[in-house]
This record gives structure tokens, sequence and C-alpha cells, in this order.
């Protein structure tokens, strides 16, 4: 288990634990869709991932819009107390460490995930949160809490407003995700770089494949098959290759062990 002030360096190239076969991981590239209420988009695909367990661990970190643990732990207990089930936040227990490793199921939030990253390694949670996840304990992210899954944090869209000790991420996955993916609008005039432009520049200096959710789709991960949910579909990068269109309930359990598409 990490200790405070830990990083994730090396623990998230370890090809041994990746192999595991029992994860359980549900990935959403946000929150809320316009329109909807928090979490209401995905509210079915979750009681389903959670059918079973009476209550989760709830990891307020990411603080989105510089909202306090508090203030967002609330938040998402009402929602989660619409699907039946108990919400218990982790930076309102005596020990984080131990509350993870006691957890049922947890679900690490969105916000920003340089601020998530850095909290979880100055409490010493990353280490015990990979090993249960890779254990098979059920893992649910949303935005930066979907980053953390991946190798690295380097693909996600936030601003290093804190510095953590790295950007290795979990490493439950062996590739990136980049949540909220937005694709190039040709009438634009925005002369900036474009979302496929960053996650190439990303390809000339980093490996692993980088799964592109849009707003509206989400992963989900049971053992060694993974598949593409919701209503939207991502954009599959791979360094040297054009993008991939990936469509809703798109089978992409080739990734999880990093070999090719046939």
């Amino acid at each position: 288990m990490g200790a405070p002030g830990s990083d994730l360096s090396g623990m998230a190239s370890d090809s041994k634990r990746m192999d595991c076969n029992v994860r359980d991981i549900l990935l959403l590239s946000t929150s809320t869709l316009h329109g909807g209420r928090f979490l209401e988009y995905a509210e079915s695909d979750i009681a389903s991932f959670l059918a079973g367990r009476s209550e989760v661990l709830f990891v307020p970190y990411a603080r989105p819009g510089g909202m306090t643990h508090d203030a967002y732990s609330e938040l998402v207990r009402r929602r989660f107390e619409d699907i039946g089930l108990r919400l218990r936040a982790l930076h309102e227990t005596a020990d984080p460490v131990a509350a993870v490793g006691d957890a049922e199921a947890v679900f690490v939030g969105g916000g920003n995930t340089f601020v998530l990253l850095r909290e979880l390694c100055e409490t010493g949670v990353s280490g015990c949160l990979r090993e249960r996840a890779l254990e098979g304990m059920p893992y649910m992210g949303s935005s930066a809490g979907s980053n953390l899954a991946g190798l690295t944090i380097g693909t996600t869209n936030d601003m290093p407003i804190v510095e953590p000790p790295g950007l290795a991420a979990l490493g439950l996955l062996p590739f990136n995700i980049n949540p909220h993916y937005l694709d190039p609008d040709p009438g634009s005039t925005h002369m900036g770089e474009t979302r496929e432009t960053r996650i190439r520049e990303f390809h000339h200096f980093n490996p692993q494949p980088v799964l592109g959710l849009r707003e509206g789709a989400m992963l989900r991960v049971r053992g060694s098959e993974a598949r593409v949910l919701g209503t939207r579909g991502g954009r599959l990068f791979r360094s040297g290759a054009e993008p991939v269109e990936l469509e809703p309930g798109a089978d992409v359990s080739f990734l999880l062990d990093g070999a090719p598409s046939s």
C-alpha cells in the first residue's frame, strides 16, 4: 500500500498486475449531459454496475469548480440515494487507506485530474486503491476519475494547477483515456489545436493507445472484456495509425492486453 507522499511511478507499468482478469470497471466521460441532472444519463448503467452492493466509497478529491469536498459529496450522495445506495465520502473517514481497503465499491468523481492525483498520493490512498481495483473491487470513475484508471494522466484536458509527484496513474488499463472528447468542427474559426491534434502530439512521445470518449459515452470493463457503451461512442488513437471510429457497443477488449486490432 502507498505511503503519504508516495507516487505511482513504476506501478502502472507492472504488466503482471495489469494482466488481472477480475477487473470490474465503469468509466464515464462526464457526469452531466446538457439538459440533464448529475449522472442521469448513466443511471441505469450505474445501477447495473453496482448491483448487489449497498454502499459506495466516494473520492471527492478532484473538486470540480473549486467545490468543497463536503458540497461535492452531498451532491453525489443525493443521486446515489436515488439509485438505492448509501454513500460514504473518503475525506470524512479517519483512515482513508483503511476505508479503501474495506470498500465494497469506489466512485472517483470528476474535476481537476492533477488535484485528484496529488491528493491521492499525499493521503497514501493511491497504492491501496490500485490494488483493490486490480483484485476486482468495482471501480467507477467520471472525467478525472476516468483519467485516473489509465496508464498516465497525460491525456487529460485539465490545466496543471497543482503539481503531483508524477503523471503515472493507477494503471488499471494499459492505455490512456481522454474524456470529453470533441470532434474537429469544420465550421469553427478557432485556430488553436483540436483534440485530435493534441493526442497526435502525445503520440510523438508516448506509445500507449488513447481512447477518446465523447460526452454520453462510457467504457465498461469486465475482466478481459471491454466495451464502449452509451449514446455517442468514441475514437481510438494509436501511434502511427489513423484514428478509428468506435460506435456505441464497440468491443475494444483487444486494448486490454495491448494487442493490435484485427
